[in-house]
């Protein structure tokens, strides 16, 4: 059994990792081979012992592994099957359709999903929606006067696209997380709101919906009970972690609140964790038993142990429910679920057996499963503890059990957790050991209770021992060293430190279990390589409709831009560059170019500020922008200015020392790039005017003939009709032009005009939004260029 779910886990995970699916015939041809195979081993079976073991695990290998694959596919192949098409993308459509999980409050609006009932065009069954707050004219007050709620039907005109995300090394697969969720299409709600937004029915009495309304009715009630709450995401205090506990709405915890969790090693407790769940059943299992004990008459139908352990999984069930259904929950409900069936039928099972059969019954509902991070941490948490407790004689004390899970958990756990976060938290051991017991046993059931009518002064209670316990996790957080950092190691570090850690946690008596330290060494000391002398690596990243530039060379790494900041939480600084830099083992920034004050160029620069030490701030911002009152060295970008690092000459075109104009982009920053007579030219969004100057002017600060002349371009304002004239198209004559832009982005770009000039010059184009970030080597060897959406592709990635 065990070896059959652990084949038909690889043979799903397999299927995630294809760039393409395999054709419906080639899946039925592979099933009926592995069938001939089987039919072939069992006429073996009478053969040797000998050949009878290998003949039966070899069938249980090629059974397990063919119909995980074939599963997965299909799976795949159905859900494909319900996407938007391309010719519905930017259209407007009038859908009928139910609220169909809980709506959370954004910055402009609301976001939910709507689950489809009828269309006007062909439409996903399931998509996600925003519905932004507009002018007091087109319907603000709309919002207001109709709040969104789940389980609702509504009538909406919508605008939408098809699912796409940022593609960039080590970076979220959010195409990934929305096809796991089963999201076919992405979009708005369409403005005026009067005419396009109708409520049809207050309520869709359906189960699902149901569970919906219920776990939207707790949320307003621990925010009516504790007003401190704002209805906002910049919500920082406990309340939004009870919310978090009780109905599993990760939403309700802001994201700084996040970023301690992390670093002191306690995320996995404020998600519905495996361990509230056992909690929340352990305690009906005991109060069921108890209270049927002590009837005369039920115990001698029905006996006790079994009608506690229905009712201990049947409080899972809801508590499950409730929480979402999320991966850690699935996996501890169904694992209950097998050791209560065991119990109503008088079995034994082994905990091994138990686990594999959890496994197997998530990857059956859910074969997308594998992608997420939590399904990983999660079964791998609790194989841990099950291989540390077989094999052992005689019971320890309870203190140095709960010592060995906690050292087994951290040493099992650190070589998924660098090569999922690139980083791990070195007091976490301290921090779960108040955390846990606080949490789980304190914080949790206080809050569960607290939902219902009448308990306000438990929720208050709760309130008022997580608000210490934050403190607690603050005061940690902040203790120097408190969290280890790196690079993304290799896949093959990640497995040598695993087969390490199993190795490690052997029981006492196996020799030399010391040598599994050793593994860990590759897994902690190994540096990405970075390019030799002379050469220089570029990385455009892909951060939607802006600009964000990872220069790096043998010793030195510069920023150029840092994207747009898509709220007062979120900009590309926080969700996408720090992350990148972090996983390419970047601790330090020597230098960073901000090159003017649009949000799409600064929004995200002040979070990688935050993020990491760096030595230089160069900028063409107004005296009175926020960056230029931070502390750290700062000079004017100003062209003229010129420094050589590692054989890489950098050189500042543009603007010119006091230059005065009225528009940000007239006074971008231009930076050429010079490695080894190979050439690159960032523009940022300078416009027809500054290219001109540009041209006529041919400054010869970089004693070249032509100091415009680059190999590689980025193609200045995004491709806006402003920008890229002919004239200097020509004057720069790049054989590669990078187009950072967004995808279906609400500018146009890069405009048809812009693109056809490019082409007719000759360059070979580059699109973030289609090709997601663009690595550029430069140096003696020429001009690479590689796009990270080819080479992480998937095949949900390729639906057209």
């Amino acid at each position: 059994m065990r070896v059959f779910v652990l084949a038909f886990a690889v043979g799903v995970w397999l299927v995630q990792q294809q760039a393409e699916l395999v054709a419906w015939t080639w899946l039925a041809a592979g099933g009926g081979v592995a069938l001939l195979v089987l039919l072939i081993m069992v006429l073996l079976k009478k053969s040797a012992l000998a050949i009878r073991r290998l003949t039966r695990i070899t069938s249980v290998l090629i059974a397990g592994f063919s119909l995980g694959f074939i599963w997965a596919s299909a799976c795949a192949h159905w859900r494909l099957a319900d996407t938007l098409p391309a010719a519905s993308e930017g259209q407007d459509i009038q859908v009928v359709g139910v609220v169909s999980k809980l709506p959370q409050q954004i910055e402009r609006g609301v976001r939910f999903e709507f689950d489809i009932e009828q269309a006007a065009a062909s439409v996903p069954r399931h998509i996600s929606l925003a519905w932004y707050r507009g002018r007091a004219d087109d319907g603000a007050e709309a919002i207001q006067a109709m709040p969104l709620h789940a389980g609702e039907r509504w009538r909406f005109t919508v605008r939408l696209k098809r699912p796409h995300g940022n593609v960039n090394p080590h970076g979220f697969d959010y195409e990934g997380w929305l096809f796991e969720r089963g999201i076919g299409a992405t979009g708005y709600v369409r403005p005026p709101y009067q005419m396009s937004a109708i409520r049809l029915n207050a309520a869709v009495w359906r189960p699902a919906y149901a569970v919906e309304m219920l776990r939207e009715k707790i949320r307003e009630r621990f925010r009516a009970v504790l007003p401190d709450t704002p209805d906002v995401p910049e919500r920082t205090n406990s309340a939004g972690i009870l919310i978090a506990l009780a109905i599993g709405d990760q939403q309700a915890i802001a994201p700084a609140l996040w970023q301690q969790f992390a670093k002191t090693g306690i995320t996995h407790l404020m998600s519905i964790s495996g361990l509230h769940v056992t909690m929340f059943a352990g305690l009906f299992y005991f109060l069921a038993g108890r209270l049927w004990r002590r009837s005369s008459i039920l115990p001698l139908y029905f006996p006790a142990q079994k009608a506690a352990a229905i009712a201990g999984f049947m409080a899972a069930f809801a508590y499950s429910l409730l929480a979402g259904f999320a991966v850690p929950a699935q996996r501890t409900l169904y694992m209950l679920g097998v050791v209560a069936l065991a119990r109503l039928l008088n079995r034994e099972v082994a905990v091994s057996r138990v686990l594999a059969l959890a496994l197997l019954v998530v990857l059956l509902l859910d074969p997308w499963a594998v992608l997420a991070a939590g399904f990983w941490l999660s079964f791998g948490a609790v194989a841990l503890l099950f291989y540390i407790g077989s094999g052992r004689l005689g019971a320890a004390h309870w203190l140095a059990e709960w010592g060995r899970a906690q050292w087994a958990i951290t040493l099992g756990m650190l070589p998924a957790l660098l090569a999922l976060f690139q980083q791990f938290s070195l007091v976490s051991p301290l921090a779960n050991a108040v955390a846990i017991p606080l949490v789980s046993f304190v914080i949790t059931p206080l809050a569960l209770a607290g939902a219902l009518p009448f308990f306000d002064p438990l929720l208050w209670l709760a309130n008022f021992i997580t608000a210490g316990l934050l403190h607690f996790i603050d005061w940690l957080a902040a203790l120097p060293l408190a969290t280890w950092q790196q690079a993304a190691p290799p896949a093959w570090a990640v497995l040598l430190a695993l087969s390490g850690g199993v190795w490690l946690l052997l029981p006492r008596g196996f020799p030399a279990r010391w040598l599994g330290l050793l593994t860990f060494l590759p897994l902690l000391t190994i540096i990405p390589p970075r390019p030799p002398v002379g050469e220089a690596e570029v990385v455009v990243l892909d951060v939607g409709q802006g600009l964000a530039i990872h220069v790096q060379t043998a010793t030195h790494d510069l920023l150029f831009d840092a994207g747009p900041a898509y709220s007062t939480e979120a900009d590309s600084g926080n969700r996408i560059i720090a992350p990148y830099l972090r996983s390419m083992g970047v601790r330090r920034l020597d230098e960073m170019i901000v090159s003017h004050a649009d949000n799409d160029h600064a929004g995200g620069a002040a979070s990688v500020l935050a993020s990491m030490p760096v030595g230089l701030l160069r900028t063409s911002l107004p005296a009175d922008h926020p960056l230029r009152a931070m502390a750290i060295a700062q000079v004017p970008c100003r062209a003229g200015n010129a420094w050589d690092w590692d054989g890489v000459r950098f050189t500042i075109l543009h603007p010119p020392a006091g230059l005065q104009a009225k528009k940000t982009n007239a006074v971008s920053c231009v930076l050429s790039l010079n490695a080894s007579g190979r050439r690159l030219l960032i523009t940022a969004d300078i416009e027809a005017a500054q290219e001109s100057a540009l041209v006529l002017r041919r400054i010869d600060v970089n004693s070249a003939a032509n100091p415009l002349a680059a190999d590689v371009l980025t193609v200045p304002h995004h491709g806006s009709l402003t920008s890229s004239s002919a004239a200097f198209i020509a004057a720069v004559g790049a054989r590669d032009a990078i187009f950072p832009v967004g995808y279906r982005n609400r500018f146009g770009h890069p405009k048809p005009d812009v693109v056809a000039r490019y082409v007719q010059s000759g360059a070979h184009l580059h699109r973030t939004d289609a090709d997601g970030a663009v690595s550029v080597q430069l140096g003696p060897q020429g001009v690479r260029i590689e796009h990270a959406r080819a080479a992480r592709r998937r095949y949900w990635q390729a639906v057209e």
